[in-house]
């Protein structure tokens, strides 16, 4: 091992070598706290804000203080029998809706059974309730069908069984919208849903399973893609990249045993969050500009993103071709950046961390009130326009320090929120546009949950349906629909709808036109109350 000597270089060159190791250890130092905090530490965001005004929670309290809260008296208040959504609460605190089956067994009384029974009288009945569970909940339906013989010619004839959503297989609405439910929403791989259906009894290969859930998919991705034309009319979108592992690459070299040589490829979920409250998850083999230019073809309006190149290529690519679309980026991940700078630089990062908050503290009053986009706009600019310009001039003001190196995490952030100044003061003037893409990081979510399930698609026409299906559930959360409940109806119901019409379909559309009385799998109306 070589030890380093700067005893003949000229004093100059040795301060050099001493500046460039203090800024190695200094990267090095950075990344070690960041491991540190991966593995030990807090992983939010979120800043701790010490009150002044706030009382010690250990703190004995003196003979001189008194109560700043007076106490009052709380009126007692009785719980209603039916609550709203059709809860029903009982005298046990079960709650539940008229949705869930309900079985009723009578309790024998032995004293209406023996000699002294004339002795009894019943003057009402009490209910006890308990929550049960079966082992899964998988039906058989036998359609029986009575045979017939016309007695004037001797033809037989029997009626047809009820249509099936896909012809010529086993599976009922009720099993589809089962499998992709457990799939989507609950993040389930289909070879444990086998194991379950094994355990209650059914047998079904894996492929047949894997083959419901494609042929379903498919009569729903017309659907989705009328979601995503209502989406790309609106006024404004945001967009994301999120990586998920998909299919095999072929084998570097080749081996006896293939299989074991290949590796999973990365690609990339890129979901579109429109106006509507609507999430389209569009899928792409690789993570470059090409894929978000496709699929941003007619938009007109403001784009709303985080910090990575290739939308502001694409922003300016879609402009030249005559597309009118504005750019906007996230306040939070540029915030972001001040956070992770917060060891290297803390008095500095916790001003900018500051000046952010503020301008979140004015964004939570406009959420708390109804004012117009009108009113928002005046109100941004009257509020948070000030902190802004503190910011910026503020930012100036450090990036002219001669002490900062390059790749400092705080000449990192500084320099991320400068060149990123006119897209992040966007939403100043757009009052529809929101000051982060939080919302969209909470749809997305779906996808890294299901990395930690279902770990990987095995084929590329897997993961561009698993987006469709992504979709439609996504946006069944958002607005407040049983995606079970939807995705029985539209099965049934996509065959006889008109093409033309197919956007009615969507969950923003069902909701009002088909919610109150949705389409049914007879499975409902066995053992029911």
């Amino acid at each position: 091992m070589k030890t380093l000597t700067t005893s003949h270089l000229p004093n100059d060159e040795i301060d050099a070598v001493f500046d460039a190791l203090h800024a190695q250890v200094a990267q090095l130092k950075h990344q070690v706290d960041w491991f540190k905090r991966q593995l030990f530490g807090r992983k939010s965001e979120k800043q701790i804000v010490d009150n002044p005004d706030q009382a010690n929670l250990f703190a004995l309290p003196t003979q001189g203080d008194k109560d700043p809260v007076p106490k009052k008296q709380i009126k007692a208040h009785t719980r209603s029998g039916k609550q709203k959504n059709s809860q029903y609460v009982n005298d046990t605190g079960l709650r539940f809706t008229d949705e869930v089956p309900q079985t009723v067994i009578d309790v024998p009384c032995p004293e209406l059974a023996g000699e002294n029974a004339d002795n009894y009288e019943v003057i009402g009945t009490k209910e006890t309730y308990r929550l049960a569970q079966q082992i899964g909940s998988y039906h058989i339906l036998v359609y029986r069908k009575k045979v017939l013989k016309n007695k004037l010619d001797s033809k037989i004839t029997q009626p047809p069984a009820p249509e099936n959503v896909l012809e010529g297989c086993y599976a009922d609405v009720s099993l589809l919208a089962g499998l992709m439910v457990d799939k989507a929403v609950y993040h389930l791989p289909l070879h444990r849903q086998h194991q379950r259906m094994l355990d209650a009894g059914v047998t079904l290969s894996r492929s047949t399973l894997l083959s419901y859930v494609a042929r379903g998919i498919e009569l729903l991705r017309p659907i989705a893609r009328a979601m995503l034309t209502n989406m790309l009319a609106g006024q404004h979108l945001a967009m994301d990249e999120v990586p998920h592992k998909v299919g095999r690459t072929p084998p570097s070299k080749p081996s006896i045993s293939s299989n074991h040589a290949r590796t999973m490829k990365q690609t990339y979920f890129w979901p579109i969050y429109g106006q509507d409250d609507e999430v389209y998850f569009t899928w792409s083999n690789n993570r470059s500009a090409a894929h978000a230019f496709e699929q941003l073809q007619g938009f007109n309006g403001t784009l709303l993103t985080d910090g990575y190149a290739a939308y502001s290529k694409t922003v300016s690519q879609l402009t030249t071709l005559g597309q009118q679309i504005t750019h906007a980026t996230c306040w939070a991940h540029a915030r972001r950046m001040f956070e992770k700078a917060h060891d290297s630089a803390p008095k500095e990062s916790a001003y900018a961390l500051q000046l952010i908050r503020q301008l979140y503290q004015v964004e939570k009053r406009l959420r708390g009130s109804a004012a117009t986009p009108q009113k928002i706009t005046e109100w941004r600019l009257k509020y948070s326009k000030p902190i802004v310009d503190t910011f910026y001039k503020w930012c100036y003001e450090q990036r002219q320090r001669v002490d900062l190196l390059p790749k400092d995490p705080f000449n990192k952030a500084l320099y991320y929120a400068h060149e990123r100044q006119s897209e992040l003061l966007v939403y100043l003037t757009h009052a529809d546009v929101p000051i982060d893409t939080n919302h969209l990081e909470r749809a997305l979510r779906v996808i890294p949950m299901g990395r930690k399930n279902h770990l990987f698609c095995w084929t590329e026409l897997g993961a561009e349906q698993l987006g469709i299906l992504h979709s439609l559930t996504v946006t069944c959360r958002l607005h407040n629909i049983n995606p079970y409940v939807y995705l029985v109806d539209v099965l049934q119901r996509v065959s006889h709808h008109p093409a033309k019409d197919v956007g009615r379909l969507t969950p923003r559309e069902w909701k009002q036109r088909f919610s109150h009385a949705p389409l049914k799998s007879d499975v409902n109306h066995v053992n029911r109350l």
